[in-house]
C-alpha cells in the first residue's frame, strides 16, 4: 500500500477513495480499497491505497486524536509512504472542532512540517482564495453550511478557524504562487516549514491548482484537505514506475432498493423535492421519532411495496424546524435518534431482501454503515461527482451502495443512483 487516508465521515472516505481510483484522465488510479474503522488484520496486497472512515467528524477532539492516530498507525504499518487526512470541503468543523487538532497530531507523528490545508474541491463549487472559503459564488457562512445542524459554518477564513484550533503556528500560500507551478509551490512549502509551520493553508481555485499541489506534495509524509486534493497523488507514484494505474469497474446488483436520506442541506431538500414530483417519499418527522410514535414494520412495508415508484425514506427538514427541536430537545439527543433509526432500518431491509442502498447525509451514511456491520467495500465508478458505487458482503450476500453528502449530487440523484446500482438497468 502505498498512500494511506484517514477520512472523517463515512461519504467523505467514498469520495476521497473513488478519487484514488479513477487518478487522472486516461492515466488511470489505485486499486483502493475503503475500510469502516480501523482494521484488525492486514490489507490484501494488490490494495495500492487505502482509506480508512471514522466517524470522528463529531467525536469530542480527544477521541477523534486517538482514533485518528490509530488509523495512521495501521496504514503506516501496511507500508504507505503517504498519509493523507480527508475533511469535507466545507471544512465542517466548529472553532471548538477536530480538523486542526487531528491534523496536528497527525503531523507530529509522521514528523511532517510545512503540511498542505486546502479544502477546495471546484467541481462541487468549493474554492479557498485568499484564505477564505466559497461555495459557489458565496463564502461559506452564506452559503446555508451557517445552519449546518452539527457543524455550523459561521466563519469563512480557513486561517482563522485552523488557528482557534491548533496549538501551534499556522502558515499561508496565496493562489498567486500556485500559479506559478509546482516547483514554485515545493519552495513556498520548504519556506513555510523553516518558519516553523506545521500547517499551511493553500489557495485553490480550479482543478488545474490541485493538480499542481498534488505534484508538489510528492514525497510529503502527509496531506489535509478535501477529496479533490488528492486528484495527483496517484500520478506521483505511477510516474516514478512504483505502480501501474487502474480503473474503477461499474457495480451493481439485482433486487429491490431504497434510499434512505437524513440530510438536512439545502441540495438534499431540493433533491428530495425533486424526487417527490415522480416519485415515492415517506416523510418521518423527527419529533415522532424521539416521541416513539414510529413503526418500523410500516416504513419497511413502504418501501417493499412502493419498490415501481423508487421509495424514499426521510427524516430531513428545513434549517428552522431542525433548530427548534435541538432547542427543545438537544442537538446530539436529536442526531442520536435519527441516526439510531436509520441504522436499525438499514438492518430491517437488509435482513428481508434489499440489497440496493442509496444514503443521503454523511452522519446518516455513517449509522447505515455501522448498522449493516459493513468492514469494507470494494470502490466501483462514479455515479455522480464525489459519490461511487460501493460493493459489500454482509454475512455472505452482497450489496451495493451509494453514500451521499449532503451537498452533492444533482438534483435528480437519487434516483439517477437507484437506478446505477441496478444491473437491470445498468
Amino acid at each position: 500500500m502505498l498512500i494511506g487516508v484517514i477520512a472523517d465521515d463515512f461519504t467523505g472516505a467514498s469520495d476521497i477513495g473513488v478519487t484514488l481510483a479513477k487518478g487522472l484522465l486516461n492515466e488511470g488510479g489505485l486499486n483502493t480499497a475503503l475500510y469502516m474503522g480501523v482494521p484488525d488484520s492486514p490489507a490484501a496486497d494488490h490494495i495500492g491505497a487505502g482509506v480508512i472512515a471514522l466517524k470522528s467528524r463529531s467525536l469530542p477532539v480527544e477521541e477523534a486524536v486517538a482514533t485518528s492516530l490509530a488509523a495512521c498507525d495501521w496504514l503506516i504499518d501496511q507500508g504507505c509512504q503517504q498519509i493523507v487526512f480527508k475533511y469535507c470541503s466545507t471544512f465542517d468543523s466548529t472553532p471548538d472542532g477536530n480538523i486542526g487538532p487531528v491534523a496536528e497530531a497527525l503531523a507530529e507523528r509522521l514528523n511532517a512540517r510545512g503540511v498542505v490545508v486546502c479544502p477546495a474541491f471546484p467541481d462541487m463549487g468549493r474554492t479557498l482564495y485568499q484564505g477564505h472559503l466559497f461555495v459557489g459564488e458565496k463564502l461559506l457562512h452564506e452559503s446555508g453550511m451557517e445552519h449546518h445542524p452539527l457543524t455550523p459554518m459561521t466563519d469563512p477564513d480557513v486561517r482563522r478557524l485552523l488557528s482557534q484550533q491548533i496549538k501551534g503556528s499556522q502558515g499561508f500560500i496565496a493562489w498567486q504562487t500556485v500559479q506559478k507551478g509546482s516547483q514554485s509551490l515545493v519552495e513556498a512549502l520548504e519556506q513555510q516549514a523553516a518558519a516553523g509551520h506545521t500547517l499551511v493553508v493553500v489557495d485553490a481555485i480550479t482543478n488545474g491548482d490541485l493538480i499542481t499541489i498534488g505534484s508538489a506534495c510528492m514525497g510529503a509524509k502527509l496531506v489535509t484537505g478535501g477529496s479533490a486534493v488528492a486528484q495527483a497523488l496517484p500520478h506521483n507514484f505511477i510516474a516514478h514506475g512504483d505502480i501501474t494505474g487502474s480503473f474503477p469497474e461499474d457495480l451493481s446488483l439485482s433486487g429491490p432498493g431504497a434510499v434512505l436520506v437524513g440530510s438536512c442541506s439545502r441540495m438534499t431538500l431540493r433533491q428530495i423535492s425533486r424526487h417527490e414530483q415522480e416519485y415515492a417519499v415517506l416523510h418521518i418527522a423527527a419529533e415522532d421519532l424521539l416521541a416513539g410514535k414510529v413503526s418500523l414494520q410500516s416504513v419497511v412495508d413502504f418501501v417493499f411495496t412502493q419498490q415501481s415508484r423508487i421509495p424514499l425514506v426521510t427524516t430531513s427538514d428545513d434549517a428552522g424546524k431542525v433548530s427548534q427541536l435541538q432547542a427543545h430537545y438537544g442537538r446530539q439527543k436529536v442526531a442520536s435518534a435519527i441516526e439510531d433509526f436509520f441504522a436499525t432500518l438499514a438492518v430491517r431491509l437488509a435482513d428481508e431482501g434489499i440489497t440496493r442502498l442509496v444514503v443521503g447525509g454523511g452522519e446518516t451514511s455513517g449509522a447505515v454503515v455501522k448498522g449493516l456491520s459493513l468492514n469494507s467495500v470494494v470502490i466501483g465508478a462514479e455515479i455522480s461527482t464525489g459519490i461511487p458505487s460501493l460493493r459489500a458482503d454482509r454475512g455472505g450476500s452482497s450489496m451495493v451502495l451509494a453514500l451521499k453528502s449532503g451537498n452533492f449530487g444533482t438534483e435528480d440523484f437519487f434516483h439517477q443512483a437507484f437506478l446505477a446500482l441496478d444491473q437491470k438497468v445498468s
